[in-house]
């Protein structure tokens, strides 16, 4: 019988699991879109204009070889569904992408390795869409700040730390921040920050002050007040809406059926 059309299982769910531990060679093959994260060493990928070194996010359709330059390490799920489907259409070539660029990618690869749902598979399209992304010439100041954002939100006490750390007065670098990008690093960093709780609301396996430690939050109360402002609902009201829908329960056989 075909699946309803809100099964979601149609738009986003993982395949296949792989895993590369060592310096054997490997080949990903399968219909849809190949996501992985390399944790040690450094790689070869065929197509790609670069090896891939650890932190690094893979991004392509099958087949993908990978050839191993040093004793590695990497996993890979292969998303299929609607999504995964548009996702394809409209990316780039076959490459390795800046872990950073998508902060909760790795962990969401971590999680639908070891055994994901729908949800999840849809969170890592969602934080995988900013890896896509083509981005123009930053002045280094600004390249330099959205890196240390990207790479160290959790840790990063505010602006006025980031600014001491590039070496420079916190009112130069809200300006040239706010000049290249659009919003001041204060509120990229809260949104920096919110999408990787996104990413851990997903999975049942974190609650709220966990969270917040693991995002740079002083707490879940904190989190919970800059969550309701930022994406107007709270985290449990997102969580539960992300959630997967409930599957439908199947009758009994006929010949199971108990008469009174």
């Amino acid at each position: 019988m075909s699946k309803l059309i809100f099964d979601p299982e149609i738009y986003c769910t993982t395949a296949e699991t792989r895993e590369l531990d060592g310096n054997a060679p490997l080949t990903l093959a399968g219909a849809g879109l190949w996501a992985g994260v390399l944790s040690r060493g450094a790689c070869l990928l065929d197509g790609s204009a670069r090896p891939g070194q650890s932190g690094d996010i893979l991004l392509g359709a099958s087949p993908l070889t990978l050839t191993p330059q040093s004793d590695c390490h990497l996993v890979a799920v292969r998303l299929t569904g609607l999504c995964a489907d548009a996702y394809l259409l409209s990316m780039g070539p076959t490459r390795w992408a800046d872990g950073a660029a998508c902060p909760g990618a790795a962990e969401l690869i971590a999680q639908l390795h070891g055994g994901g749902n729908a949800a999840l598979a849809y969170g890592l399209l969602c934080a995988l869409g900013k890896a896509d992304e083509t981005a123009r010439p930053l002045p280094p100041l600004v390249a330099e700040a959205v890196a240390a954002i990207r790479q160290n939100y959790m840790a990063l006490y505010g602006v006025e730390e980031l600014s001491e750390q590039l070496g420079v007065t916190k009112s130069h670098l809200v300006r040239a921040f706010k000049q290249e990008i659009g919003v001041p690093p204060g509120k990229y960093m809260t949104n920096v920050r919110i999408e990787a709780v996104k990413a851990l609301l997903l999975s049942d396996e974190y609650n709220l002050e966990m969270i917040a430690g693991m995002t740079g939050f002083s707490g879940a109360n904190y989190l919970c007040r800059v969550f309701k402002r930022e994406v107007g609902v709270s985290p449990a009201a997102w969580r539960a809406a992300a959630a997967p829908l409930p599957a439908v329960p199947k009758l009994p056989p006929r010949s199971a059926e108990m008469f009174v």
